[in-house]
């Protein structure tokens, strides 16, 4: 039985999410900015028209989105990931069988489903009525080839959000209308590389009769999406996601920090962030790095700090890692300068039950990883931070992001929830 797979996609997610409780932003031009109100990346399909590219800088297209009355958000995780959920939530419910690829992207294996487009059609039209969001849905027999289904599915008016490419002669004519660079997996570069060897288009790779240089130029990955264009299977669905082998949480502050409290209460929040995407995967660390600069901008004295600690036995305990952390601070801080930006990352990964103790110093006791559980528990049930190390500090004026544009948690907390008029 041949393989088929559908990919739905929540069309321009992070608008649509705003949308949903912005009624009067229907069919007008909607973007959303990057960390710090730096960049848009979201944009809605008017203002695609307007001609707003994906990532132009918020500073040089503040005066034309004013003139053209586009509505300009800070990003809302909180919103986001909640709504991400629900989708999530209904795919689940009613496919056969569903691989979870983003926050707004998910593959659905519809093999033996008696009619794949229908059964797509009804799905997207059940996630509209249920929960708000459009959706533009691919089918093919690959991944790479449901990809280039959704590209089309979701700019064609005619095909009303779904395109299916289980035939050959659709794929052909499909694969002919689609550039290189915007092929699933080939990138920016290395379509610059395929230009070079007479590959412009999605079809003249799948033709491409040299493998052997595909794959020396492109590596295995690139011979795979060959293969898939040509109908092979070679991306199997559900396939095991390799942990991370380093978390970084980073960001630039709204202001600057010169006290080193409010420096050490930023980090020991990335900390935290970071550890928790630790424990999310079932690794411990046994590195601990942690960096601050000045505004390199600034035609003032610059100064670049980093810091690192290697732990002799591996852990996951966010208060065990901001206090290396903070004496990473302790003895890297540099009185007089004005920071900008910080972080912290972590590496040297190894599973919960791959290391070998050192019994020398302490490991994490069965109460200390029940405390991060209880934590993680409750952040996820009344929101993130909701318990926090008080090393975090209550008040993030001095180090938080710009956020001037953010709406409301409108689902996620109780004093901001949705209210009619």
């Amino acid at each position: 039985m041949n393989k088929v797979i559908a990919l739905i996609d929540c069309n321009s997610f992070y608008c649509s999410c705003e949308r949903l409780f912005r009624p009067d932003l229907r069919n007008k031009p909607v973007i959303v900015l990057s960390n710090n109100d730096g960049c848009a990346i979201a944009r809605t399909k008017e203002a695609k028209e307007l001609g707003i590219k994906m990532g132009a800088p918020y500073f040089k297209i503040k005066n034309f989105c004013e003139q053209n009355n586009v509505a300009v958000f800070s990003t809302n995780f909180s919103l986001y990931t909640n709504i991400s959920e629900r989708v999530m939530q209904t795919l689940i419910r009613n496919s056969p069988e569903v691989e979870l690829y983003s926050i707004d992207e998910a593959f659905l294996n519809l093999t033996g489903v008696a009619d794949p487009e229908l059964f797509s059609r009804e799905l997207r039209s059940k996630v509209l009525r249920n929960i708000g969001i459009p959706t533009g849905v691919g089918v093919a027999p690959t991944k790479v080839l449901c990809k280039v289904a959704n590209h089309f599915a979701k700019r064609s008016d005619k095909a009303g959000g779904v395109v299916s490419l289980m035939s050959e002669k659709l794929q052909t004519i499909a694969l002919s209308r689609l550039p290189i660079e915007d092929v699933w997996g080939v990138g920016r570069q290395n379509s610059i590389k395929m230009k070079s060897l007479g590959i412009k288009t999605a079809l003249d790779l799948r033709d491409y009769k040299n493998e052997h240089l595909v794959r020396r130029m492109f590596s295995v990955i690139g011979l795979k999406i060959k293969h898939e264009l040509m109908g092979i299977n070679c991306f199997e669905f559900n396939e095991p996601i390799k942990n991370k082998k380093e978390i970084m949480c980073s960001r630039t502050f709204s202001g600057v920090i010169n006290e080193k409290k409010a420096l050490k209460e930023a980090i020991s929040n990335y900390i935290s962030n970071a550890a928790l995407k630790l424990r999310q995967q079932n690794s411990l660390c046994h590195k601990v790095t942690v960096f601050f600069r000045t505004n390199p901008f600034n035609n003032s004295e610059q100064s670049y700090v980093y810091g690192e600690e290697k732990l002799v036995n591996p852990t996951c305990n966010t208060l065990k890692l901001i206090k290396v952390a903070e004496s990473l601070i302790d003895l890297k801080y540099q009185e007089g300068y004005e920071y900008k930006k910080a972080g912290a990352k972590l590496s040297g990964f190894t599973g919960q039950d791959e290391f070998q103790v050192n019994f020398l110093d302490d490991t994490d006791t069965e109460e200390e990883m029940n405390l991060m559980r209880c934590m993680d528990k409750i952040n996820y049930l009344e929101g993130d931070q909701t318990l926090k190390s008080l090393s975090c500090g209550t008040d993030d004026k001095a180090w938080r992001m710009n956020r001037r544009f953010k709406s409301p948690r409108y689902t996620t907390s109780w004093n901001e929830l949705y209210t009619f008029d």
